[in-house]
């Protein structure tokens, strides 16, 4: 058994080991390659996430989604860097909306130069990945492009919040599905469309993808209380002092508005809408949000959506590439605690 990746997934077939290693590899020299431009301060800036590491979980589920086809097809490596691209461009806009000091265990591009810097740079970013896209053809331009805007839709929702009425949890994740889901949809449908792979096994991978990206996001989402800064690469409780509504206070506010409400749920509630710049006060929070069942409650609808997502790569044949997939949502499980 192997860890491939910084994601950490074990894979136990010495060929798909080989071929994902080899591929995540091609992958991290065309995100340099793509990173590069002819004014040295573009190149700091735009390499400046790469050269920090990450999960590379999307570049990853490319990787596995070829193998139901011909993992060397030339289409596999770019379609890999043109979503990594889109999520690192997406970094450096979501750390100048939340403000955030620490991204991958590193300074945020806004905090190393500025929001200036940090958004022109995410834009530079989208702008080498649609070049990339470009070569791989007008259908692969069309996925992308939709799931570009389901990604926007969905950033936008959360901005404007729930419309009268509406679920606030069920806005949450739709919400999610919007901003994280599309894009792992898409890594996954790359995988396997760049391949050769049959429409069954795209469709299947593409669903798949959604529903381990959902997974994925509520797996963070308990990692920003539950971790420290070494496990989430970010400062803890970043969500919670921009206000961000999470799915574990998402869950507390629903349990406080309920007739069952605790004093302790109102009380707590109450400290989230005070102001969590002080720092003790965000410490208070985090230690009360550990030990509500609030997190526990987002930790089932985290293996809930992992579940769903393993569970749609039945058709798929039984191979060693399968077996990686389902462990995929395990490994997603489990970063959640």
């Amino acid at each position: 058994m192997t860890v491939v990746g910084p994601f950490g997934l074990s894979v136990r077939d010495q060929a798909l080991e080989a071929d994902v290693l080899a591929g995540l590899a091609a992958v991290e020299e065309g995100l340099i390659e793509a990173t590069k431009s002819d004014v040295p301060f573009i190149t700091e800036a735009a390499q400046h996430l790469v050269r920090a590491g990450g999960k590379r979980f999307r570049p990853l589920l490319v990787m596995l989604g070829a193998q139901f086809g011909d993992p060397h097809a030339p289409g596999v490596v770019p379609a890999a860097v043109v979503v990594e691209l889109t999520h690192l461009a997406t970094l450096y806009h979501d750390d100048v909306m939340d403000e955030a000091d620490v991204r991958r265990g590193v300074p945020s591009a806004n905090a190393n130069w500025d929001n200036s810097v940090a958004v022109l740079t995410g834009d530079f970013l989208f702008s080498r990945a649609s070049h990339i896209l470009a070569d791989l053809g007008p259908e692969a331009v069309r996925i992308q492009a939709q799931a570009f805007e389901r990604l926007v839709t969905g950033q936008i929702m959360e901005t404007a919040g729930p419309a009268d009425g509406h679920d606030a949890i069920d806005h949450y994740l739709d919400v999610i599905g919007g901003k994280t889901g599309s894009l792992i949809a898409v890594a996954g449908r790359f995988g396997a469309m760049m391949s050769g792979a049959d429409e069954r096994t795209v469709s299947v991978l593409t669903q798949y993808g959604e529903r381990v990206g959902v997974a994925f996001q509520l797996a963070d989402d308990v990692l920003d209380i539950a971790s420290d800064e070494h496990e989430s690469g970010k400062t803890p409780g970043t969500d919670l002092r921009e206000g961000i509504a999470t799915l574990p206070v998402l869950y507390l506010r629903a349990r406080a508005a309920s007739p069952d409400a605790t004093r302790e749920d109102r009380e707590l509630c109450a400290l989230l809408d005070g102001d969590l710049a002080d720092d003790g006060r965000l410490a208070e929070a985090l230690s009360a949000l550990r030990a509500h069942p609030a997190l526990e409650q987002a930790r089932r609808a985290t293996v809930r959506y992992a579940d769903e997502a393993r569970e749609m790569l039945a058709p798929l044949p039984d191979n060693a590439a399968k077996a990686a997939l389902s462990g995929l949502c395990t490994a997603v499980v489990d970063r959640a605690g």
